[in-house]
């Protein structure tokens, strides 16, 4: 029994020296010298052949069965890309000026109907705070799960995935996360104890820069950097479309920032403090964040040393899906400087990245996102902008936003994102009766009628 205990005890330690050998080689290492060996781009290329697969499957089904609503679920014209109704893309002055000779026109009422019949079918903001549609099933039993019941064949496939993300996948996704959150601790405490200077600076980058890139592969990352030459420089400010706290992660594995935010506690309070003990990063109380003029002081003397990191920044000041691109706060565009906008898109059919902060936890987000297929995406760094002579802060923020969403893809809407938890503002109203009185009077004199 004794040489039976030890000889299984022999056979576990060399198991796990086996997994420590491949650890180091295959992540760790790859990881300090930000390399890849090619393994996430053919395990990518694999669960893209398997869902064309699968896709072809369900179709086949679904022509067999005679479904219409699975026959919705997988046309190209799904009600993810066109909507519940069909909109027209026009402006209150292209559909109702024209029709006023200076007085009120009765047929007016049917354009503010027709806008708030629109609405309550289907909320333009309000859709950009849930999950996006997938055209076609991605075999992840969060959507559309009564796809897997198309054919045998389809259910096999989908218990042999659901067995990979969570028996596979997840375990090691998950011991991968803990080594690099300890190593994130332990390495910024030991540099920050160096004195400050060249040595302190350049070692605090490489731990962020090697423990990003390690969070980014404990998630089966795929990130496609492009246009790296205009990465953001010191003393700049760096702004990008926000679909979920990754997007943190995905750029500082390929360069090191400042972060403005909101002090956190638990996990991300953690993290928090341990990147502050090597890098200045601008952080608030949640008493503070309302405060815009001690904001933009902060950011301000942070932007006037240029030997410091470029500020990473997310205007939108919440998370939407990935579809469109929100109001951008100003406030980030008022403190001067140069602005180097960046754009991120997600591709939802590996995961659905996007974090409902009003629905799901962190632990319960990022236990999803363990068990997807993988994060793949794409970040395109664009040409540095500056705010032009007699331009606003407002129009500034507007001009970035609109290089970004036509970049990455995504339409643009006027609306702050804040409006999933609040009311529309007074002021909003306000600027569209103005906008009404403005389009009743510009042809000519109201004469005695009261149109405002």
């Amino acid at each position: 029994m004794e040489e039976n205990k030890e000889g299984l005890g022999l056979t576990e330690g060399k198991i796990l020296f086996i997994w420590m050998i491949l650890f180091v080689v295959l992540i760790l290492l790859p990881s300090i010298f930000r390399v890849s060996l090619g393994i996430s781009h053919f395990y990518v290329r694999i669960v893209i052949k398997m869902l064309e697969w699968a896709n072809l499957h369900i179709e086949e089904g679904v022509k067999k069965q005679k479904v219409l609503a699975l026959e919705n679920l997988i046309s190209t014209d799904s009600c993810s890309h066109a909507g519940i109704i069909q909109r027209e893309e026009t402006s209150m002055e292209q559909e109702i000026a024209g029709q006023h000779q200076g007085c009120f026109n009765l047929a007016d009422v049917m354009y503010f109907s027709k806008k708030a019949c629109e609405a309550v079918a289907e909320d333009e903001v309000i859709r950009r705070f849930s999950s996006e549609e997938l055209v076609s099933w991605n075999l992840l039993s969060r959507t559309n799960t009564n796809l897997h019941r198309v054919s045998w064949q389809m259910t096999i496939v989908w218990v042999v995935g659901i067995l990979i993300r969570y028996c596979l996948l997840m375990p090691f996704r998950a011991c991968l996360a803990v080594f690099s959150i300890l190593l994130l601790v332990l390495a910024t405490t030991l540099v920050g104890r160096f004195p400050n200077g060249r040595v302190k600076c350049w070692l605090s980058n490489q731990v962020q820069m090697i423990c990003a890139t390690l969070g980014v592969r404990c998630l089966g990352g795929l990130v496609h950097f492009h246009n790296r030459e205009n990465r953001p420089q010191e003393g700049g400010i760096c702004v990008a479309n926000h679909t979920s706290p990754l997007d943190v992660v995905i750029l500082a594995s390929d360069g090191c920032y400042s972060l403005v935010g909101q002090a956190h506690g638990g996990l991300l309070g953690l993290i928090q403090k341990s990147c502050m003990q090597t890098t200045q990063h601008v952080l608030f109380e949640r008493s503070e964040m309302k405060d815009r003029q001690l904001v933009r002081k902060k950011i301000r003397e942070h932007t006037a040393d240029k030997a410091k990191l470029p500020i990473l920044i997310f205007p939108e000041g919440t998370c939407t899906n990935n579809t469109s691109v929100m109001m951008f706060k100003k406030g980030s565009f008022e403190v001067g400087g140069t602005i180097y906008p960046v754009a991120i898109k997600y591709d939802p059919q590996f995961g659905d990245v996007f974090w409902n902060s009003t629905k799901y936890s962190m632990m319960t987000y990022i236990f999803n996102v363990m068990t997807s297929w993988a994060i793949v995406c794409n970040v395109w760094y664009l040409p540095p902008m500056v705010k032009e002579e007699e331009e606003d802060s407002v129009h500034f923020a507007n001009r970035v936003k609109a290089v970004i969403a036509a970049r990455a893809g995504m339409s643009v809407l006027p609306w702050d994102g804040g409006l999933k938890r609040k009311k529309v503002k007074e002021s909003f109203k306000e600027e569209q009766q103005k906008k009404y009185c403005q389009i009743v009077i510009e042809n000519g004199s109201v004469g005695n009628r009261n149109v405002c």
